[in-house]
């Protein structure tokens, strides 16, 4: 087992490897003409800049929380932290600097080549970003693992890495997601209900800013979300593996009988599956390139489904061989499956009937879109719930809650892809956006416009993969917390931390962990809100007072640099007030209110969160996907600019910040609560 720490670091070399070689591809593409050049260049700068100064913030936040750690837990506690916040950066950074390169790119190639070849240059795009976060997360857990895996402090190292990798994740997705919808939505608002021009319209000042928000949300923010739960789910693993009571661990090995050797296994097994993971995603990437000529909505869907299965297979035959029971195969096998029920239904609710339905409620209005839009959302939690609750009793029933980790990390097997696949979708859309600006006629924004429509649909599937996991990694995380305060007190002679529900501070805690993802929520919403609002009113001022603007006149053009200026500052003012109170909520509550309450507020918050971020993601996705079936003819006789076009608009721009905002700022929220909880447990126990 000591030797895997090696291969996964050796996996995650290959895979970064192959990221270059995607990478070099992509920039060798031709670009096209001198306009879209000029076009993708204000979209790439736009997007540098962002992540320039959102940079500069977190540098400042990763300082102050590596001289704490370094204080309280220790310089290396401090470091793992830094490692963690720095891959993430790092990996976001590679993935959207290549989906800048790949949108001109991907537009080029529809004009002159056809879908095949531009469904290809997304993917490639996709893939760079995908292999990133996969790999560099896998090296991070292995190269820890390999100098620390005797360590006596093993446990805080880690838990400093994915508070880490987490914390930055949750203010990287929260300011990518302000800025990205803030720009959006300003940009409908002018563009398609006021002004009746078409998305993208390079009249409309807001349409380089929402291309660069495609990029600093959709992708930079979506590969530190994706990266979040990949470290998150191979940590809660650890952790439990560190400290499950020994009964329980021997069913992973039950003809083991050394704990040191059953802990060993325990803790090395996740990352096993990673290593696993990642060279079956590698395999995948190139599989679904070759099927190119398919259509892309099948394409895709194979590209997310079928990695996980795979990874199933592959287990089935290597563990057995390492000792491990066939209940580690169940958990794994429930897990992923658990993921494609999951993604399946997320791909019903934002891509088939419920969108139709949507779309025709339109008919009457935009109230009426709305009331149906937060019914799709409403329903579409119930199966994904039962379906966790079922993974959770058949992994808890085959390894204890050791298996609900097992089972997170099964889920999460295909990163690699799922990723690839979510990162895809911006950069189609970006392609669609660069050929209408750039003149390149109908038939090429027929080609982005199809792409863009199934990537809308992989993402929203993704953010169902990361939403499962999510809800497993936390349970996974609340136990580990429980076991680590026992753990402590055990070592100090004192009473185990024993949790009832009739326990008053338990209930307190609970409710206020309840009220944490609402206000979150709220905070983000809210800010959406106030900078669309300002970039209303900018793009408003320049169709009044730049003369022949809105008419198209030759020779005149917007100033997008002022729009994407507005939404860079208020995403980077409006992310720090939700971050810091998912960092801060949980050593506040532990150190005034003691280990029962933050358990009941884990408890709490994992509950309303698992549902409130379901039915943004889920909703949000419908509205979109409901507006766009109107664009693509639809609803007969009720085209682009059409009453019912605008009532799906005005739906889309509410579900726009609950599927790319607030949705996924609170499924990061209730992690980066748990792996904060974590970390302190042995300070507050």
């Amino acid at each position: 087992m000591d030797a895997l720490s090696y291969q996964s670091i050796g996996m995650g070399a290959v895979a970064l490897v192959v990221a270059r070689v995607f990478y070099v591809r992509v920039k060798k593409a031709p670009e096209g003409n001198e306009a879209m050049a000029r076009i993708a260049r204000y979209v790439r700068e736009g997007a540098m800049a962002f992540l320039a100064r959102e940079y500069k913030v977190l540098a400042v936040y990763a300082a102050v929380v590596f001289a704490l750690l370094s204080a309280t837990l220790g310089l290396l506690a401090g470091g793992a932290f830094f490692a963690g916040a720095f891959l993430s950066l790092i990996a976001s950074l590679f993935g959207m600097k290549a989906a800048t390169y790949a949108n001109v790119r991907t537009a080029e190639a529809a004009r002159a080549h056809g879908k095949p070849t531009a469904l290809v240059t997304a993917l490639d795009g996709g893939a760079v970003m995908g292999l990133c976060v996969a790999g560099l997360g896998l090296i991070g857990l292995g190269g820890i693992y390999a100098l620390f895996r005797n360590h006596e402090h093993l446990a805080t190292i880690v838990h400093s890495f994915a508070v880490g990798a987490s914390s930055i994740a949750l203010f990287a997705r929260i300011g990518g997601g302000i800025y990205t919808k803030a720009a959006d939505v300003g940009a409908d608002i002018v563009g398609k209900v006021e002004a009746n021009i078409p998305e993208d319209d390079p009249r409309n000042p807001g349409v380089i800013a929402d291309n660069v928000g495609d990029n600093v949300g959709d992708i930079a923010g979506m590969g530190a979300d994706i990266y979040e739960s990949y470290v998150a789910a191979v940590v809660a693993a650890i952790a439990l593996g560190l400290t499950m009571p020994i009964a329980t661990l021997q069913q992973l090995a039950p003809s083991v009988t050394s704990e040191v050797e059953l802990r060993a296994m325990a803790v090395s097994l996740p990352l096993l599956l990673a290593t696993i993971g990642l060279a079956v995603s590698v395999v995948g990437i190139f599989i679904t390139r070759m099927l190119k000529n398919l259509p892309p909505a099948r394409v895709l869907r194979l590209a997310l489904i079928l990695p996980p299965f795979l990874v199933v297979i592959a287990a089935a035959v290597v563990l057995p061989m390492l000792g491990f029971s066939t209940g580690a195969v169940i958990t794994l096998a429930a897990g992923a499956a658990g993921g494609a029920i999951v993604g399946l239904v997320t791909d019903y609710y934002t891509s088939m009937g419920p969108i139709h339905k949507v779309a025709e409620s339109s008919l009457t209005g935009p109230g009426t879109n709305v009331i149906r839009g937060l019914a799709v959302g409403l329903e579409s939690v119930a199966i994904p719930l039962v379906t966790l609750c079922a993974v959770g009793w058949i992994s808890n029933d085959q390894l204890g809650l050791y298996g609900i980790a097992l089972a997170a990390v099964g889920m999460l097997a295909g990163t690699a892809i799922v990723m690839t696949v979510d990162a895809y979708g911006p950069i189609a859309d970006n392609g669609g956006g660069i050929s209408e600006m750039a003149g390149l006629g109908k038939e090429v924004r027929e080609i982005t416009d199809e792409l863009d429509a199934v990537g809308n649909t992989t993402a929203a599937v993704g953010k169902g993969f990361a939403i499962g996991s999510a809800v497993l990694t936390v349970v996974a995380l609340f136990a580990a917390f429980n076991m680590e305060v026992n753990a402590v007190r055990r070592a100090k002679g004192g009473a185990e931390l024993v949790l009832y529900l009739t326990d008053a501070k338990v209930l307190m805690g609970i409710l206020f962990g309840a009220m944490l993802p609402c206000i979150v929520g709220a905070m983000t919403m809210t800010a959406v809100g106030r900078a669309a609002g300002a970039i209303v009113e900018e793009i408003r001022r320049q169709f009044r007072e730049i003369p022949g603007l809105l008419e198209g006149k030759p020779g005149v053009e917007p100033q997008p640099k002022v729009i994407v200026d507005i939404a860079t500052s208020a995403a980077i003012r409006e992310m720090i007030a939700p971050g810091a109170i998912a960092v801060l909520a949980p050593v506040v509550v532990g150190f005034t209110a003691g280990p029962e309450v933050l358990a009941g507020m884990l408890a709490g918050a994992l509950a309303v969160g698992a549902v409130l971020s379901l039915v943004m993601a889920n909703g949000g996705g419908a509205w979109d996907n409901a507006k766009k079936h109107i664009e693509k003819g639809g609803l007969p006789g009720h085209a682009q600019c059409s009453d019912a076009h605008k009532a799906a608009v005005v739906g889309d721009t509410v579900g726009d910040p609950f599927k790319d905002t607030s949705g996924p700022g609170i499924s990061i929220l209730i992690k980066v609560m748990g792996v904060v909880s974590l970390l302190i447990a042995p300070l507050i126990a």
